[in-house]
C-alpha cells in the first residue's frame, strides 16, 4: 500500500513552467497522501486488536479454540456430559470466572489433555444466552501429587494454580488452569479471574 502511495505522490509532480495557482490543488493532494500514510499503520494495529491481539495467537489458546469451538452452543457441551456446577462464580473484588460446565468423568480420570478440558466456561448475557469464554483444566491435587510427586501440573508451558481446601467450590485440594480463549482478558489469558466477565445477568433456573 505504501508503495502505491509513493507512486501516486510522484505522479503529482508539476512542471516548473506552471505558475503558482495550479500548485494549490497539488499541495492539497500531497498533504492528503502524507496524512493517509500516517493513518494506515494505526488502522492496521486496530484491526489486529479486533481479532484478539497477541495473546490469542498463543499455541495453547489455539488448541483450546479448536477443541471447544463446537461448544459455542451450550447444548453441544451438555450433549457431551458437561453440566453446570457452582452457579456463577464472581471474583472477590471484581471480575468473575462465570459459569463452569463440568465433565466429572474427565475431572476424575486425573489426566490432562488440552483437547479435552475438564470444564467449559461461559458468561451469562443480558439476552439470556450464554457466551463461550474459554476452558478450565482441573485435576485433583491428591491424585496428581501421588502420580507426579514434586511436579506442578502444566500444559504447553503454562503452570497450574493450586486451590487448597476448604474452598468455595466444596472440592478437595485441586490444581486448575483457566484459558480465556474466546474472550480476551486485559489482566491475562491464563489467570483465574476475567476482569470483563460478570455474573450480573445470571439467573438460576
Amino acid at each position: 500500500m505504501s508503495r502505491l502511495l509513493v507512486g501516486f505522490v510522484r505522479s503529482l509532480v508539476v512542471p516548473k513552467s506552471l505558475d503558482f495557482a495550479p500548485l494549490v490543488p497539488f499541495g492539497l493532494a500531497l498533504a492528503g497522501a502524507l496524512a493517509l500514510l500516517c493513518v494506515l499503520p494505526a488502522v492496521a494495529r486496530a484491526q489486529g486488536h479486533e481479532h484478539g491481539g497477541a495473546a490469542q495467537s498463543n499455541g495453547l489458546v489455539q488448541v483450546v479454540r479448536d477443541a471447544t469451538v463446537r461448544f459455542k452452543n451450550v447444548e453441544a457441551a451438555e450433549n457431551e456430559d458437561y453440566h453446570l456446577l457452582f452457579g456463577c462464580v464472581s471474583g472477590p473484588d471484581s471480575g468473575a470466572m462465570g459459569l463452569h460446565y463440568v465433565n466429572m468423568s474427565l475431572v476424575l480420570d486425573s489426566e490432562l489433555d488440552p483437547m479435552h478440558p475438564e470444564i467449559v466456561l461461559y458468561e451469562a448475557l443480558p439476552n439470556g444466552r450464554l457466551k463461550l469464554t474459554g476452558a478450565d483444566f482441573l485435576v485433583l491435587a491428591d491424585a496428581w501429587d501421588t502420580a507426579h510427586p514434586g511436579e506442578t501440573p502444566q500444559l504447553m508451558g503454562q503452570l497450574f494454580h493450586r486451590f487448597d481446601a476448604p474452598n468455595r467450590f466444596g472440592l478437595p485440594p485441586f490444581y486448575t488452569l483457566h484459558v480465556w480463549a474466546w474472550k480476551e482478558n486485559p489482566t491475562g489469558t491464563f489467570v483465574n479471574w476475567h476482569s470483563n466477565v460478570s455474573c450480573d445477568s445470571f439467573n438460576a433456573q
